[in-house]
This record gives C-alpha cells, structure tokens and sequence, in this order.
C-alpha cells in the first residue's frame, strides 16, 4: 500500500515538474515573439537608413533589403564631422553630469519623505506634488532663466531645469519606505548622522532604484532639444537631439525650394536621413540600456508596490 501511494506522488511531482517545463515554454516562447515585435521597428530604421530615397518612394520601407545600397544619407549627417563630435561631446557631457545630479536629488528628497521621524514630510510631499499640477508656465520659466539666472548660452541651461523630476522622487520615496527603520535607528545608535546614514547605508541597498532613476534621468538628458533651442545659439554647445532636428528642418527646406524649382525631389533624401539621424541619436543609449536591464526591471517593481 505504502509502495503505491509512493508510485502515485512520484507520478504527480513528475506530471506536475512537466507541466511546469511547459508553462516555461510557452512563457518564453511569448515573450520571445513580443520581444521580436519590439524589434522589427528598430530593424526597419537600420534597413531604410541604409536604402536609397528613390526606393523609398517607389516601395516604402522594405522588410527585407532590397539589394540596393546607399550611404547618402549618413553622408549628409555626418557632412560636418567636427559639429557632429562637438554636439555628442556635449550631449555625453551634459547627461552625465544631469544624471548624477538627478539621481542625487531624487534619492536624497526621497530618503528625507520616507523618514517616518521627519515632521514636515507630508507638507514637503504635497508641495512637490502640487507642482506636478500647476506651473508657472513658460514666459516665467524663460525670464528666470535668462534674466536672473543667466543661463543664455550655458551648459547649466542644459543640466537645471531637468536636474529633479517629483515622478523619480516619488519611485525613489516609495522604494526607501521598504528599506527597515531599524537599519538607520541601529546606525544612529552608534554615533552616525543622517547624511552618513544616507550614503554608507541607504544608496548601498538602493543599486535597483539609482539604475532605474539613472536609466530614466539619462534617456530624459540624452533626448532633450528643447532647452537647447531656448537658451543656445552657440552652434558648438547644441545638443545632439537639436542639431540634428535643425539640420533636418535644413533638408525639408532644401526639399521645398527644389519642388519649387522643379528639381528632381529625390535629389534631398529627407526620408533615409530621418532614419539615419534616428540610428545616430538612438544608438549609444540602445547599447547603454543591456547593462542596466536588470536592475532596472528589479527597481521598477519595487518601487512600484513598496510604500
């Protein structure tokens, strides 16, 4: 009896171990096709930046590639190779330095919230959200920064205004309020203060959290073209994203004067230069985002059930 109960749990554990085995799989499998759906739009803007504009036209954006090979396009974005240099060099500098200082300010404004011992922590909390639904606006914005702040053709036009984000302070609020008081009540039995507190111990246990707000606060750097059009006409401090939107704005007008003109149209490939310029900008932060997947996944879900 005792023989063939033992017969009847093995074969349970083996069918239940099997059916495991095949949720796996069709797991996988799933998220393997989702996955290859995300990537056919990044696999066409390499195909098309690489197709002649005339193809474009006749047969829009292959698949496959055509046969047909042409580097026009990257010709004429990197037509000037030095402006090019010194906008990623400024676009690279700028990121780093925001995303540091972000991450710096969001993980230090939400440290001080998620202190239960911190009396004014929900008046500071509303005023930080409320700025989420009212804000001065843009002429305000743009006095401040010129008139009184003197941002006009300085790199700290590029790096202040998006140095603190409330929606990563609130990630970063939220993944602090799962990290045990006892922590910091044991360190401040031993003679430690709140700012030592803050970098020996909470930054050490918050790798998930700075990788996603340094994920989040480096796409946000890196994309950004807007204070560069406000406070910049110095050619050799324009972001990446500005420069490579003024020189587009250059083609479509080049374009306009050739249809009116009666030139051929194909003679600006404006099509396969948008997807080159999107290869050009996108690339290095598309190859920065596998070293901090990771923790990036891991910092998202806690930060988004903690608190």
């Amino acid at each position: 009896m005792r023989k063939s109960r033992n017969i009847v749990r093995t074969g349970k554990k083996v069918r239940l171990g099997a059916d495991v085995i095949s949720v796996n799989i069709l797991a996988y499998v799933v998220v393997g096709a989702f996955a290859i759906v995300c990537l056919v739009p990044f696999y066409l803007i390499i195909v098309a930046s690489f197709t002649p504009e005339t193809s474009l036209i006749k047969n829009g954006y292959p698949i496959f590639p055509t046969g047909e090979f042409s580097l026009e396009s990257y010709g004429l974005c990197l037509k000037n190779p030095v402006q090019i240099l010194w906008a990623y060099g400024t676009t690279m500098g700028v990121t780093l330095a925001g995303t540091c200082l972000a991450v710096i300010m969001s993980t230090m404004t939400g440290y001080v919230l998620s202190r239960k011992d911190f009396p004014w922590r929900n008046k500071f909390a509303f005023f930080f959200f409320f700025t989420t639904l009212f804000s001065g606006g843009l002429v305000p914005t743009y006095m401040l920064c010129i008139r009184y702040l003197h941002f006009k053709n300085n790199y700290l036009a590029l790096i202040l205004p998006m140095m603190f984000s409330v929606w990563n302070m609130i990630i970063a609020k939220s993944f602090m309020a799962g990290i045990p008081d006892s922590i910091s009540e044991s360190a401040k039995m031993d003679g430690a203060n709140d700012f030592l507190i803050y970098v020996r111990l909470i930054l050490p246990l918050s790798k998930p959290l700075i990788a996603t707000l340094g994920l989040f606060s480096a796409l946000a750097y890196w994309n950004d073209w807007y204070n560069s059009m406000l406070y910049i006409t110095d050619e050799e401090k324009f972001m990446l994203q500005y420069y490579l939107q003024r020189m587009l704005g250059s083609a479509e007008a080049m374009r306009l004067v050739a249809e009116k003109s009666g030139m051929p149209i194909t003679t600006v490939p404006l099509e396969s230069m948008k997807m080159a310029m999107t290869v050009i900008a996108t690339g290095p932060i598309v190859l920065l985002y596998p070293f901090v997947q990771r923790y990036f996944v891991k910092g998202m879900t806690i930060g988004a059930v903690k608190g």
